[in-house]
């Protein structure tokens, strides 16, 4: 079943739509389905109540995940359930002191996974050169990010919040040992799983514009500059009601790209994955 924070019938779309968008009205049209409202609902959630999340929805999200889309049935990638608190502090830790990881009962740590294919390999005298391109690394990145998001499509519909976790590529190599990982198996990310404290609710973070990410046919940019100037008033509105610190979300983010001193460790990412031996060409 759906959670309530979905919203119900048209009105529950229209609100959803004016939280995500700050701009304008639903379009005539849209499907009003259960599905989208569950979807359009998401929000990051960083507070969590200590209630363990139960085995049977763990079971449930690695199912969903197990049945999103991966490239010519490949499933290179993994899971690491976490939910030892001394564990979940050292990676708290590892990914630059995020105290929600301490906080949620279960975290979840989504793995580009080439090892199972190269202990396959080995064990059938089989040559795995394929490994070491480019290619299959990015195939295990795009796995594992659809898995992931199946799972927490699937989790949120039973009431938990999630919160994806970029910070564990702050460190690779220490993650990996903290999870015992094999060589060719890199944690991408990681979610925070678990019950939203409802005494610190989270909201629905507004995005850009749909004509700023949607092109039809080709690529056209036009309009760009004045459409993410609107929706920079959107995000500082937002930052206002909740009490943070007024900015505008162009100027953040180009400060987020700026050079590899802004990049929080994660510049020499690719020094990483040769420690971790993916051997990459």
């Amino acid at each position: 079943m759906l959670s309530d924070a979905a919203g119900s019938g048209a009105a529950g779309l229209a609100a959803l739509w004016a939280a995500r968008y700050r701009a304008g009205t639903a379009p005539g049209g849209l499907p009003d389905e259960a599905m989208l409202r569950h979807l359009m609902a998401h929000r990051s959630v960083r507070a969590y109540r200590p209630d363990p999340v139960p085995e049977s929805v763990l079971d449930g999200a690695v199912a969903a995940a197990q049945s999103a889309s991966t490239s010519s049935n490949l499933q290179v990638w993994s899971v690491v359930a976490v939910e030892d608190a001394e564990r979940r502090g050292r990676l708290a830790d590892l990914a630059g002191g995020q105290a929600h990881i301490r906080q949620a009962p279960l975290f979840l740590a989504w793995l580009v996974d080439l090892s199972r294919l190269a202990r396959m390999g080995e064990v059938r005298a089989h040559a795995t050169e394929g490994l070491d391109y480019l290619e299959t690394f990015l195939v295990g990145v795009v796995d594992a990010t659809l898995a992931a998001q199946n799972a927490a499509a699937f989790l949120e519909a039973q009431g938990l919040g999630i919160v994806y976790i970029g910070g564990l590529r702050n460190h690779p190599e220490q993650v990996a040992r903290e999870l015992g990982l094999p060589d060719r198996c890199m944690a991408v990310f990681g979610m925070c799983v678990g019950h939203p404290d409802p005494d610190r609710p989270a909201a629905i973070k507004p995005r850009l514009p749909q004509s700023v990410v949607l092109h039809r046919e080709r690529y056209d940019c036009a309009g760009e500059g004045e459409a993410i100037g609107r929706y920079d008033g959107a995000d500082e509105a937002f930052q206002r009601e909740q009490g943070l610190a007024s900015r505008a979300w162009s100027d953040v983010m180009l400060r987020r790209v700026a050079g590899p001193q802004s990049l929080s460790g994660r510049d020499r990412l690719r020094e990483a994955l040769d420690a971790l031996g993916f051997a990459l060409r």
